[in-house]
C-alpha cells in the first residue's frame, strides 16, 4: 500500500499566506491609536468610569445665557482622575506638556479656558466631574481643554480638567470616540515634561528612604492637609431643616483647635444634599446647612473671615441616591482647606 504524497505549499499558497499575515499586522481602518501620556510629575490614578456605548455632550465654549455651549458625540466612554504629586506647580504647568503630547497624537484644540474665562461656578458645576475626592477643582483656580481628532469611523473628543489644592494637582481625562482611545498608561514618568534630559520612558524610581516612625496625623488634619475634603459626619440636622441640632460634636471641636493650631489657613464649609427634591432648593438647603455649621463653628471661636461656605446641593454625591443609604452618605457637610495665606 503506497504512503500519502506529502503536501508542500505552492508559491501560490506560499503568497496568499504571507499577504493574510501581513494584512494581520496592519491597523484597520478608523483603529484609534492609544495614548501613553507622561505626566510633570508623579501620579496616582484616583477615579475612573467607563461605559461601552454611550452619548456624551462635549463642551466646546464658556458658559453664557444659562448654558453652556455642546457638541454631542457617541461612542466608547472612558473618564479617569489622577493625582498629581506637583507642589508649587501652577495648573497651566501642569497642563501645558499633556495638551503637547495630544497634539503630538493628532488632536486638534477646539476649545480652552480658565476659571472665570470658562465661566467659573456655573462652568465647573455644568461640566461632567467625578465626584470629590477622587477630583477635586478649586472654584477659583482650574482649566478646560477640549479637543478633537477625526478617524475614518468617525471624531474622536478628549477633555481635560486640571485643577490644584495647596500641594496636589489634580487631572481628569475625558474620551469618547467610536472604538476605545485607550486608557494613558499610569506608570508616569518621575521627571518633568519640561527638563529636556527627560526619557521619554517612564523612569524608576528608587526606593525612597523610610523616615522615623511617628503616629499617623488625625483623619481631619491628615485631609486638610493633603489638601482634601474632610466629611463632618457626625453633624445632626433634623431631616429637612437647616438648624444644626443642638449637642457636642467632635468634628467642630477638632476643626477649631486645627485652626488655632494654623492661624494662617482660611477654609471653606461644603454642604451637600441627595438627589431627592428639586435641584434649586436642595442647593439652598446646603448652603443654609453650612451656614449653620460655621455659626457653631463661629461660637467656638474661631474666626468667621476664616470660614467660607458653599452649597453643592445633590452635584457631589460620594454614594449611589437610588438607595438610602447612599442618600444618607450623601446629605453632609464638609470642610476643605482653601489657602494658608
Amino acid at each position: 500500500m503506497n504512503s500519502p504524497r506529502p503536501h508542500f505549499p505552492t508559491r501560490r499558497h506560499r503568497r496568499a499566506a504571507l499577504s493574510a499575515l501581513l494584512l494581520a499586522l496592519l491597523p484597520l481602518p478608523g483603529m484609534v491609536q492609544a495614548l501613553d501620556l507622561r505626566f510633570p510629575a508623579p501620579a496616582t490614578a484616583s477615579g475612573e468610569r467607563r461605559e461601552a456605548l454611550t452619548s456624551y455632550n462635549v463642551p466646546t465654549g464658556p458658559w453664557q445665557s444659562g448654558s453652556i455651549p455642546t457638541v454631542a458625540a457617541e461612542g466608547v466612554f472612558d473618564q479617569t482622575a489622577w493625582k498629581v504629586a506637583a507642589p508649587g506647580m501652577t495648573t497651566l504647568q501642569i497642563l501645558a506638556p499633556l495638551r503637547d503630547q495630544i497634539t503630538a497624537a493628532g488632536f486638534q484644540t477646539v476649545f480652552e479656558c480658565e476659571t472665570t474665562g470658562c465661566g467659573g461656578f456655573d462652568f465647573r458645576y455644568g461640566t461632567d466631574i467625578l465626584p470629590e475626592p477622587q477630583m477635586h477643582v478649586d472654584l477659583g483656580d482650574f482649566r478646560f481643554l477640549a479637543a478633537r481628532r477625526d478617524g475614518a469611523q468617525g471624531p474622536d473628543w478628549l477633555t481635560f480638567v486640571v485643577s490644584r489644592s495647596a500641594d496636589t494637582g489634580f487631572v481628569q481625562l475625558t474620551t469618547i470616540g467610536p472604538a476605545p482611545i485607550g486608557a494613558p498608561d499610569l506608570t508616569v514618568s518621575t521627571k518633568s515634561a519640561f527638563d529636556p534630559s527627560a526619557s521619554s520612558a517612564p523612569a524608576v524610581a528608587e526606593p525612597a528612604a523610610q523616615p522615623a516612625a511617628a503616629p499617623p496625623p488625625a483623619p481631619l488634619a491628615a485631609a486638610l492637609t493633603a489638601g482634601q475634603p474632610f466629611a463632618l459626619d457626625d453633624l445632626v440636622f433634623p431631616s429637612g431643616q437647616s438648624e444644626l441640632a443642638t449637642g457636642d460634636y467632635a468634628s467642630l471641636r477638632d476643626l477649631a483647635a486645627w485652626l488655632a493650631a494654623n492661624p494662617a489657613a482660611t477654609v471653606e464649609l461644603v454642604g451637600h444634599t441627595d438627589a431627592s427634591g428639586p435641584r434649586d432648593a436642595n442647593i439652598a438647603l446646603s448652603l443654609a446647612r453650612a451656614d449653620a455649621t460655621r455659626t457653631a463653628l463661629v461660637a467656638l471661636g474661631v474666626d468667621p473671615a476664616r470660614l467660607a461656605t458653599r452649597g453643592a446641593g445633590p452635584a457631589e454625591p460620594r454614594a449611589d441616591n437610588a438607595t438610602p443609604e447612599g442618600r444618607a452618605q450623601n446629605r453632609r457637610v464638609e470642610v476643605m482647606l482653601t489657602s494658608t495665606r
